[in-house]
């Protein structure tokens, strides 16, 4: 083989390796500018993904967004936004105050030794019965605007009693009891009462709310969610000096079984105390 032919041929093979050298070369810069801009798009979603995140987490719950809500108030109502709750004859001279709060545990407990005697006196025109509900045990401030993290169904079952106060007084006392009897009454620490389909079961238990339709719908439509916040607010501004429940207050006087600071829980205890209420 000749220098020349030599020489040429290193040549050209010198060539075809700088240009598959610039062909490899232009292969990793593409390759790289794809990652980088897929990494960029990632960051992008990413970013949007976490903006979308805190907003969904910033959004106001169902019951805060409630409380700037209209209230609608619930027939056989008195008074601002419908949270003076008062039932029985017209005759009757004196009033008691009965504070609550749906999942108070020792209310349960009153309710069960106490409730039917005050049904039966108010049924007679003995007193009239003033019902006022708090829902601190949710963790609720309403007094000044706050809505606590401790659960949600003392204000559901209080919405659901606006619904049942809107069919009859008779029904909301009736539910009232149902929601404190033994057999349905949860523990404190357990929130059933935030769930509309175990309400409606009680209220099944119910004569005047069995399958009742304008109750459900009423439960369904959050229909009385804003007046349970609104007679929330109540207990919390009461003038009694009222802090806990059960209380009864006759007379701006808190009514106590005697040597205790505590509401009377028995049938006995109650009709005791009331007797020297009303004649004082």
């Amino acid at each position: 083989m000749s220098k020349r032919n030599s020489q040429a041929a290193k040549t050209a093979a010198r060539e075809r390796l700088r240009a598959e050298r610039e062909r490899q070369a232009k292969r990793a810069k593409i390759k790289r500018q794809v990652v980088v801009a897929c990494s960029a798009v990632a960051v992008v979603a990413a970013a949007g993904g976490i903006g979308y995140a805190v907003v969904q987490a910033n959004k106001p719950g169902h019951w805060e967004a409630a409380k700037d809500q209209k209230v609608v108030a619930p027939a056989n109502t008195t008074g601002k936004d419908g949270t003076t709750v008062v039932i029985g004859k017209d005759t009757a001279k004196k009033t008691l105050k009965l504070y609550e709060d749906p999942r108070c545990p020792i209310c349960a407990h009153f309710e069960e030794g106490v409730g039917q005697t005050i049904k039966k006196n108010v049924d007679e025109g003995k007193y009239k019965l003033q019902f006022v509900g708090g829902t601190f045990l949710d963790g609720d401030s309403l007094s000044e605007g706050q809505i606590g993290t401790r659960g949600e169904g003392s204000k559901n079952a209080m919405s659901a009693l606006g619904a049942a106060l809107d069919v009859s007084p008779e029904a909301f006392l009736d539910f009232k009891g149902a929601l404190y009897s033994q057999k349905w009454h949860p523990e404190e620490s357990d929130d059933k009462f935030k769930d509309d389909a175990y309400l409606i079961k009680i209220a099944n238990t119910v004569p005047a709310l069995k399958d009742n339709a304008k109750f459900q719908a009423a439960l369904k439509n959050d229909t009385y969610d804003a007046w349970a916040l609104a007679m929330s607010k109540t207990f919390d501004t009461n003038k009694d000096d009222v802090r806990g429940t059960p209380s009864l207050v006759m007379d701006g006087k808190m009514l106590t079984a005697p040597g205790t600071q505590n509401a009377p829980m028995t049938a006995d205890e109650f009709n005791s105390v009331i007797d020297a209420a009303l004649k004082a």
